[in-house]
């Protein structure tokens, strides 16, 4: 707390944003005046932990949690400890992590599920590496649900209606919108790096520099408010919905990923010429008989399905290949000390942790089983059948038939995770949609 107290004075902080990381990425936590955080211990209900998306909270409450609802112990991280730029008071914003009673890491936070996949890379002298891309929309404010979404209005006066990948003119349209989103950014010490336009209108994607998993997990999620915040004070709202619109592309969460040894700092997926050796193979094959077990993690809501249709950017199948965006697992061009994969499966609507966790997960497998990949795919990916889950429900059951999804991440945040998926999917299989009233009222 020393670290902290002595922060917070230097910038004459008023009040702290306390905050956890909920099963969706999204912030839970609290205000405190700056004078009762330094003086009283923080402490949240953990049954937020258990909540669905809607709120609700699941059946199996009572089994995954204390049935008194008691509180769980809040521990701030000192390397978390940012500016809140857009208070309207000098506030700071701290991650803190989260414990039982009795002092153990709470077994259903997500945050500690990412140390616990990072101390199991520890303990083999292992430390990985990665650089996540993360995508999103800019959308015209919604406030009826059952209108479609569409691009906001840019400095022109106009709406985009076509495709502008890479398109310099396109993103400058948003130009203050950007301008106040890398202030902010500035502000936090976040790690952006470069910004593109995407494929989709007004579609729009960052990319992080490449660093410590759980500090860019902390600066994924701290990067998904800063940009929700920026564009409501534009008069916008800003998605990070996987697939938002119907006619375009959906939005990713892409994961660069390398291991270096820690004792001689060189990439592990390398050998001393260079060249990339069997544990690199491994890794990847460990990618590929684990993601589909794993899959709920890279696509955790009933939307995050719909992103996964052919010829619309996004994989649908297990292929792997050199430099080639149509396979889900992509090997960019690179020097032999930047050897990585990328991991283009995750959506943008993922929660950054169990994202990061997942996808490290999957690969330490695959290295330490020994798993060989299949042959790299050359050519066009997309025209091959699809091969991964098509929907939420399919994902779970393949999550409870993944025996490594326990030894990974513990049964009790698995059963935990399971838990509220299921009810969420529940809850949105009671919707009639649209569709069903326009092809099926009078035609069947």
């Amino acid at each position: 707390m020393d670290k902290i107290k002595k922060w917070l004075a230097e910038h004459s902080i008023s009040e702290v944003e306390c905050l956890v990381p909920d099963m969706s990425g999204n912030a839970r936590g609290k205000f405190t005046p700056t004078d009762k955080f330094l003086t009283q211990d923080s402490r949240l209900p953990e049954s937020i932990l258990v909540q669905t998306v809607t709120g609700d909270y699941v059946d199996e409450h009572n089994e995954l949690v204390d049935p008194a609802d008691t509180d769980m112990l809040l521990v701030p991280d000192p390397d978390s400890i940012r500016l809140n730029p857009w208070a309207n008071e000098p506030t700071a914003q701290i991650i803190h992590d989260c414990y039982t009673r009795d002092g153990q890491p709470h077994p259903i936070s997500t945050r500690n599920i990412l140390k616990f996949v990072l101390d199991k890379y520890a303990a083999r002298g292992w430390k990985p590496v990665v650089a996540p891309e993360v995508e999103f929309y800019l959308i015209k404010r919604n406030l009826d649900p059952d209108e479609k979404l569409c691009a906001p209005v840019g400095r022109s006066g106009r709406t985009e209606k076509t495709r502008q990948s890479y398109s310099i003119d396109a993103a400058n349209e948003y130009e203050p919108i950007i301008e106040d989103m890398y202030d902010f950014c500035e502000a936090q010490r976040l790690d952006v790096d470069t910004l593109i336009h995407e494929s989709g209108t007004a579609q729009m994607e960052i990319n992080f520099l490449h660093g410590d998993p759980l500090k860019l997990a902390d600066q994924v999620f701290t990067f998904k408010r800063t940009v929700r915040e920026t564009a409501l004070r534009h008069g916008i709202y800003a998605t990070f919905m996987a697939k938002p619109m119907e006619p375009e592309p959906g939005s990713a969460l892409h994961i660069h990923q390398s291991i270096v040894d820690t004792e001689t700092g060189g990439n592990i997926f390398v050998d001393e010429e260079g060249r990339e050796n069997e544990t690199f193979h491994h890794f990847i094959g460990g990618m590929q008989k684990y993601t589909p077990g794993f899959m709920s993690f890279f696509a955790p809501n009933v939307n995050s399905y719909r992103r996964f249709t052919p010829e619309i950017a996004a994989p649908t199948s297990l292929h792997w290949g050199y430099d080639n965006r149509t396979t889900g697992l992509r090997v960019p061009d690179s020097s032999p000390q930047a050897k990585r994969l990328e991991n283009r499966f995750p959506g943008a609507d993922c929660n950054p942790y169990l994202a990061i966790a997942t996808s490290l997960a999957c690969g330490y497998l695959g290295m330490t089983n020994k798993i060989e990949p299949s042959e790299p795919y050359r050519g066009d990916c997309s025209e091959e059948p699809i091969s991964l889950p098509r929907t939420q429900e399919h994902a779970l059951s393949l999550l409870l038939e993944c025996e490594e999804a326990n030894e990974m991440f513990g049964e009790k945040f698995v059963r935990a995770w399971s838990a509220i998926k299921r009810d969420e999917y529940e809850e949105f299989n009671r919707v009639i949609s649209s569709w069903e009233r326009e092809y099926l009222l009078l035609n069947v």
